[in-house]
């Protein structure tokens, strides 16, 4: 695992030195590589495609313009989605004063007798997101990059620039919150 860790930033770094030194194949490579995944991360956090789409352009846009930022220290994954992050905290203030329409997710219609299960799955995920969107940042953020993404304590405290120790207090205070707000879901 550790290996591959390793090959994973030398090759990272051999990516990131292409797209220096203006090589737009090595910067389509990168995009192809990372894009889904920031496309997924993106839309954890704010719900709405177009919008997820939005940030994912602005963050290699971003990574494209700071790229001699990139030391190699994490993998381009983790320094891309620390770019992402701050995107969207920033989509986020916006939204806060009005700068930016924000609809949240509505929960499907009530069905009538006899719903079938895929449409009980159907809600729940709609549900699930609902309630992942109505946290806190900070909290839908460990929430997305741990469960969603699947990142260590180590990568999400590099991710968000804080302790690891306060990645784990957010994360418990997290699933507290998500589970009292799904809490017709658990047995």
């Amino acid at each position: 695992m550790m290996a591959e860790s390793n090959q994973q930033r030398l090759a990272d770094r051999e990516l990131a030195r292409r797209v220096r030194e203006g090589d737009l194949s090595a910067f389509h490579a990168m995009v192809d590589r990372y894009g889904a995944a920031l496309f997924g991360t993106a839309l954890s956090l704010v719900g709405r495609e177009a919008e997820a789409e939005d940030l994912v352009q602005e963050t290699f846009t971003a990574a494209f313009r700071g790229l001699a930022g990139f030391e190699g220290r994490s993998s381009l994954k983790t320094w891309l989605t620390g770019i992402l992050l701050r995107r969207t905290a920033t989509y986020f203030r916006r939204a806060a004063r009005g700068n930016v329409r924000f609809v949240p997710l509505e929960s499907a219609p009530d069905g009538a007798a006899g719903v079938p299960s895929s449409t009980e799955a159907t809600d729940a995920r709609v549900d699930v997101t609902a309630a992942i969107q109505s946290l806190c940042p900070e909290h839908r953020e460990v929430i997305v990059l741990r469960e969603l993404e699947s990142l260590s304590y180590a990568e999400m405290a590099q991710v968000l620039n804080i302790p690891q120790g306060t990645v784990e207090s957010r994360l418990f205070r997290a699933r507290r919150e998500l589970e009292e707000r799904l809490k017709a879901y658990l047995p």
